[in-house]
């Protein structure tokens, strides 16, 4: 019997150690309506805080127990579903429209606040720490961790806590949208090329955690640039070519939408010149939270993988102060590179200016005379120590980018995010911009779009369009407030402008009033006292509408070169455009109705769409559905008029 009992308790013993086993399901979330992706869809294991979202082709992978267990799925405008997993492995998912729109009050880590008053986000962190709910990035009051039920116009949710930053205190930099502009009595338009695209993740950032993003965090040409297009590389010597397209403009049909569109020459890998990269890391104590540098060293790491032999990188990092964590190393050192990213941590205050002198100085000891000499600085921009103001930094750069020393940035977090700052070092330090809200971000910054965002073709790039006044009467550049240049600045060399990377295309639109329609945006002003101010327009029998003047310089040249275009007054049907003229025009319309602009005139976020889906093509990488379904997001967000309700019953 003794013998039995002791059988009995070993058996016990080792089932009670059994390890359990684990397996991934994966799968794509559909819209139940059209049958289309959806990206960002929170993916939670019910009764846990595992869970993951969709990427930008709606796809979804997650590890789960073996055993009976059920994942929910949600996502904003939807309703949730519930699936009991069981043994598969495979699940794709059809979410259904829910029947109510958003509320006019967001539920949020800060509490109750009304949609018009929210200026941060709840961040979109790792998988750990993800906000549940209804509403996908959507957080309630109470601890972190802690359940709660969300329920909004009776359509409940059950969710988790993420923790709340620990201030909103992010800062962007003042936009006035520019107006019609008289073309008679002001025909050129001047402006610098931008081909930055970090304002549409911010925005897609706001959006995905169930708010509409401040105004002036929208900035228009950004948005259109965000997106690929497919247009013809030169066929000449030259780096850069031009495209034009004319039509009506959707939110005013008696207007006119004209379309540039630039493409840079694309080199292969191979062929590109070897790479002095100098990864200058911010880790400052606000930089501790998931989505700051734990998300910076996994994209720094892709980045890494990337890298030639010929290639090499130093690392620099500060916080209360700056230092060197890795020299100047050779790219096929990946595994040393990757160790020292892995290694840092973050704490204490932010000396940025000390960190950005140092590694100019990297930089510049290491500088390759026909390579690309690179700063790529990774941080949140909340610099409080030394040089820290935003005309700090300028007046900093602007010293040093004559060097031949870029400054690219990758902004990273929410809270206490530095927009503005980091707009201007990017603008003033010869370089590019990017937001990084997530990992597909950054496959799509630093390796799909390598080339583009590390290898500038042609710098100093600007656009200056006269404007024939027989054919307009007034014209109005749709974003690229902080670009504009005085007309004068097109033929001064030694006036700074935007830069063009490998393969990069850059989208600007015009809205146009063509001459002898009656138009409200048609101001008058009283007659000069002491000199005549009356312009007259000489009646024209050509069909030139305007003319294009680009000018670039090469990227080891001080001295522009100058091309131009000529665009007739043909304008073709709407509906016969391109797929890229009709995605560009909608993503457009869709900023012009989150600015609120005054120029929105007859756009709506329903025309919006459908326009959206009239151009979305091939959308092999799926951020054309993604978009559609921001758009969508954002229709419901600026519908709501009741207020969300908040249960602490479980």
């Amino acid at each position: 019997m003794k013998k039995f009992l002791v059988i009995i308790m070993m058996f016990a013993a080792l089932t009670g150690f059994k390890r359990g086993t684990t397996h991934t399901i994966s799968g794509t979330v559909y819209s139940a309506d059209d049958k289309l992706p959806i990206p960002g869809v929170t993916v939670l294991l019910k009764g846990t805080s595992t869970g993951t979202q969709t990427n930008a082709k709606g796809s979804y992978s997650i590890t789960v127990p073996d055993g009976s267990a059920t994942l929910i799925f949600n996502f904003i405008g939807f309703q949730p579903q519930y699936i009991n997993i069981g043994s598969k492995t495979k699940i794709d998912v059809y979410l259904k429209a829910a029947s109510s729109a958003l509320n006019e009050v967001v539920v949020t880590a800060y509490g109750i606040q009304r949609r018009k008053d929210v200026t941060g986000s709840v961040a979109q962190v790792k998988s750990s720490q993800m906000i549940r709910g209804l509403v996908s990035g959507v957080a309630v009051n109470g601890a972190p961790g802690a359940a709660r039920e969300v329920k909004i116009r009776g359509i409940s949710s059950y969710g988790y806590l993420a923790p709340a930053p620990a201030e909103d205190n992010e800062s962007y930099k003042g936009i006035t949208e520019n107006s019609f502009t008289n073309a008679a009595s002001t025909p050129l338009s001047t402006f610098s090329v931008d081909v930055d695209a970090a304002s549409y993740s911010n925005v897609r950032r706001f959006i995905n955690n169930g708010q509409l993003p401040p105004a002036d965090a929208v900035r228009v040409e950004e948005m259109i640039n965000y997106f690929i297009y497919n247009l013809a590389g030169p066929t000449d010597n030259s780096p850069v070519a031009i495209h034009t397209e004319l039509s009506s403009a959707p939110w005013n049909t008696k207007h006119r939408l004209l379309r540039i569109g630039l493409k840079a020459k694309t080199i292969a890998t191979k062929n590109l010149p070897a790479s002095n990269l100098v990864f200058l890391i911010d880790v400052s104590g606000s930089m501790s939270s998931a989505n700051k540098l734990p998300l910076v060293q996994s994209s720094l790491k892709m980045l890494v993988d990337q890298l030639r032999p010929q290639d090499k990188v130093a690392l620099v990092v500060y916080a209360g102060a700056a230092g060197v964590v890795l020299p100047s190393t050779g790219g096929d050192k990946k595994e040393t590179i990757k160790n020292a990213i892995d290694n840092l941590s973050a704490g204490g205050s932010t000396a940025g200016g000390e960190g950005i002198k140092l590694a100019y100085k990297i930089a510049t000891a290491n500088f390759i005379k026909t390579g690309n000499n690179r700063i790529i600085l990774a941080t949140d921009g909340d610099f409080n120590v030394g040089a820290s103001s935003d005309d700090d930094m300028e007046k900093l750069i602007e010293k040093k980018r004559e060097s031949g020393i870029f400054l690219s940035v990758l902004g990273y977090g929410m809270g206490n995010y530095k927009d503005s700052k980091m707009e201007t070092l990017a603008d003033k330090g010869n370089g590019n911009y990017a937001y990084i809200d997530n990992i597909t971000e950054a496959r799509k910054t630093l390796v799909s779009e390598f080339g583009g965002t590390l290898f500038t073709v042609a710098k100093d790039v600007k656009l200056q369009i006269e404007f024939n006044p027989a054919k307009v009467q007034a014209y109005r550049l749709l974003g690229y407030e902080n670009r504009i240049l005085n007309k004068e600045d097109f033929n001064d060399d030694k006036k700074d402008a935007g830069d063009m990377g490998s393969g990069h295309t850059v989208t600007a639109f015009y809205e146009i009033v063509p001459a002898g329609i009656k138009d409200d945006y048609m101001v008058s002003v009283d007659p000069l006292k002491y000199q005549k101010n009356e312009v007259k327009v000489a009646a024209s029998g050509s069909s030139e509408m305007m003319t294009i003047k680009f000018r670039y310089k090469e990227p080891v040249s001080s001295v522009s070169k100058m091309s131009q275009a000529v665009v007739y007054d043909k304008p073709v049907d709407f509906k016969l455009t391109s797929t890229d003229f009709k995605f560009a025009s909608a993503v457009a319309e869709v900023g012009m109705l989150l600015r609120d602009s005054k120029f929105k005139q007859k756009a709506s976020f329903a025309h919006a769409i459908a326009t959206a889906r009239a151009g979305k093509g091939d959308d092999s990488e799926g951020y054309r559905s993604e978009f559609i379904r921001l758009a969508e997001s954002a229709k419901l967000l600026s519908k709501g008029t009741e207020l969300a309700k908040v249960s602490d019953d479980e």
